[in-house]
């Protein structure tokens, strides 16, 4: 498969790495797709680290990355911001110091309280992943909120993966700022549209194939900027989630791991009650579907399977 894209946006919890740990096959997969000619980026929808810290870490992992494609939702957003507000203007951030620098890098003023910003008063609020934040960070960014300034979040991924399993995402704690302020912010990073362009742009590709884990964050990104996906099951998404996937997040291709990018993925054909990809064959009866095979064809084969059983709205026990 990656001789047939240009391109690889690779996110990367769940994907390459899960915490601190590799995931298996990945340092492979990634070196495989440069050997075919891909370009490559990383991208990631965690905000709480710069490109340069992120690119060490996948170099320890046996990853070659350069900062430079490294491509975070800190950086997304703090264009977003820019668009928004007038050159210089106070931003409140919640964030790591990585945000504030991205915020810094396109002429802002980055503050972390209201009465910091000054007379002027806070033109925006951003807000990325920190393990600091705290209660009094809400606070002080609800009254600027109420007070009239722009809200940009980095991200809204309610969880984040760990090897002690998942752990709270930016998400969490904007739904507690819009619990408060009933108001709604704009999202620089997956599914919405700044960190995919940016992404796609980076890259420089007129092919490029996004791979990721999560199918509300990655594959609805990829599907709302009309670029072909690669989900793997090493992170959030697992099978049952990959086969009730609704029509508008359904990847282009499925894997169980990133060995899957340098495989060719055979077509898959269904027929009525039945599915077959490769060796693999997935039959509908009486509401469940039985499958005749293993390895990836397997998966792939049921997905299919699945889904045009959804779509045809027959019964289906997962």
């Amino acid at each position: 498969m990656n001789t047939a894209y240009d391109a690889a946006l690779f996110d990367l919890d769940g994907v390459l790495y899960v915490g601190e740990d590799p995931v298996e096959h990945a340092a492979a997969a990634v070196k495989a797709a440069r050997t075919a000619g891909m370009s490559v980026a990383f991208v990631t929808n965690n905000a709480s680290r710069a490109p340069a810290v992120v690119a060490e870490q996948l170099n320890s992992l046996d990853i070659p990355a350069a900062d430079e494609e490294v491509v975070t939702s800190a950086q997304a957003a703090a264009r977003v911001v820019a668009e928004r507000v007038s050159a210089g203007s106070a931003v409140l951030v919640l964030g790591t110091q990585a945000l504030v620098d991205e915020i810094a890098g396109v002429g802002l003023k980055a503050v972390r309280t209201v009465e910091e910003a000054g007379s002027d008063g806070v033109s925006a609020v951003v807000q990325g992943l920190s393990p600091q934040t705290c209660n009094a960070d809400l606070g002080e960014a609800a009254v600027a909120l109420r007070a009239g300034a722009v809200w940009v979040a980095s991200n809204t991924d309610l969880t984040l993966p760990s090897s002690r399993g998942p752990m709270p995402g930016n998400g969490a704690f904007v739904v507690a700022l819009q619990q408060i302020t009933g108001l709604e912010p704009h999202v620089a990073g997956k599914p919405d549209p700044a960190l995919h362009q940016a992404s796609v742009q980076r890259v420089d590709g007129q092919r490029p194939l996004v791979i990721g884990d999560r199918l509300d964050t990655d594959v609805l990104g990829a599907v709302r900027g009309g670029t072909d996906s690669l989900l793997v099951l090493t992170g959030v998404a697992d099978r049952p989630a990959l086969l009730r996937a609704p029509a508008g997040s359904r990847p282009t291709y499925v894997a169980s791991d990133l060995r899957g990018l340098s495989q060719a993925q055979p077509e898959v054909v269904v027929d009525g009650d039945a599915a077959r990809c490769g060796d693999a064959v997935a039959r509908y009866d009486d509401g469940a579907v039985t499958v005749e095979g293993d390895g990836d064809d397997a998966l792939r084969a049921e997905v299919a399977l699945a889904w045009a059983c959804a779509d045809a709205d027959r019964p289906l026990e997962l």
